[in-house]
């Protein structure tokens, strides 16, 4: 006969198989995929050091990952801790990318294959680098840029008493995205075989409020000399617009009241005027400065896609005065460096040889 303490021993085992099964779980990785040796000091400092909320891996156009190097390490944002104070100064150096843009990239599609898909999913320092990025996200508060408003408006920064240095100068990102002209090519254009060879004055804003706010800077009421200059260049200097719509049902409503966009910009301007839902990551906006998707920035860009002058927010009357004498002196830059209608053609051409 079986009694009760000889069958009490064997049902607790069982259970403890039963508990290590449930705990069994696919997402930690192997002991024996884990590297040997402890983990470099340096990894570990990053990772203590930065907000719990941020970013990880963003480039601010320096050369170095993190938002503490940036010349905008103070301004508000739509993640990290809130400021109760702010004040914008002026930019102190040169914001921008560290490479030189190419048409075709940023344009949000992955394009990645099966196999690479299959590859990317089953890595796990991939997984884990996923994770902090829906992390950093889900965390960010969905009525912080409204509320970053308060200060002076929403000015990011103040723009520069005067151009940046052309050698030290960093680069405009290209967009991807559509435009208002009427051409099979306008439903997938690029913004930098626009920006080569010309002087360009490029505004960027989300919402009729942002739009506003680009206009003081850029409108023949508010600022007629600009139009003036762009006028009598001869095509050299040009007006771009860039509509940043993430949301769908906002960009349908973009497109849908396209005919009034078209009547009220003049169809010169239709193929500058573009509108774009993806592609701008969390590095170009802390590259260019582009910190809150509520507000208007403008920037002065030259023939080589080098951003040379910035403002954001409300236009200031010195800020509307600097940037066409910005524009007037990269006219006068390209007239000592002999750029005229051919220089898209050399720049394809040397990039084609460097290949």
């Amino acid at each position: 006969m079986i009694t009760q303490p000889a069958i009490r021993p064997s049902f607790r085992a069982a259970a403890c198989l039963l508990c290590q099964w449930r705990s069994f779980s696919l997402s930690y990785r192997r002991l024996a995929d884990k590297a040997p040796g402890p983990a470099p000091e340096s990894a570990s400092v990053a990772e203590s050091s930065a907000p719990a909320n941020a970013p990880t891996a963003i480039n601010n156009g320096t050369g170095n990952a993190g938002v503490a190097e940036s010349p905008l390490a103070h301004a508000p944002r739509s993640y990290g801790k809130k400021l109760k104070e702010f004040t914008p100064t002026p930019l102190a150096r040169p914001i921008g990318m560290n490479s030189p843009p190419s048409a075709g990239e940023n344009t949000g599609i992955d394009r990645r294959s099966l196999k690479e898909r299959h590859a990317d999913f089953v890595n796990y320092e991939k997984h884990l680098q996923r994770r902090e990025y829906l992390k950093s996200k889900i965390s960010r508060p969905y009525f912080r840029d409204w509320g970053n408003l308060q200060f002076h408006e929403g000015k990011t920064f103040l723009a520069p008493p005067r151009l940046f240095r052309a050698d030290l100068s960093l680069y405009f990102p290209n967009l991807h995205g559509r435009t208002l002209a009427k051409t099979p090519s306008a439903k997938a254009a690029d913004t930098t075989p626009l920006l080569e060879g010309r002087a360009s004055v490029v505004s960027i804003f989300s919402g009729m409020w942002a739009e506003n706010q680009a206009r003081s800077f850029t409108s023949p009421e508010v600022n007629p000399a600009l139009h003036e200059l762009v006028g009598s260049s001869s095509g050299r200097a040009q007006l771009v617009q860039v509509n940043v719509e993430e949301d769908f049902f906002k960009a349908w409503l973009v497109r849908l009241f396209s005919g009034s966009i078209r009547r009220r910009i003049g169809k010169e301007n239709w193929d500058k005027y573009f509108l774009v839902r993806r592609g701008i990551t969390d590095e170009i906006r802390e590259s260019i400065g582009l910190l809150n998707s509520k507000v208007g920035y403008v920037y002065v860009v030259d023939h080589q896609c080098r951003i040379r002058w910035a403002g954001s927010g409300p236009a200031e009357p010195g800020e509307r005065e600097g940037l066409v004498k910005g524009l007037q002196r990269i006219l006068s830059e390209m007239d000592k460096e002999g750029v005229g209608e051919h220089f898209v053609r050399r720049i394809v051409a040397k990039k084609q040889a460097e290949k």
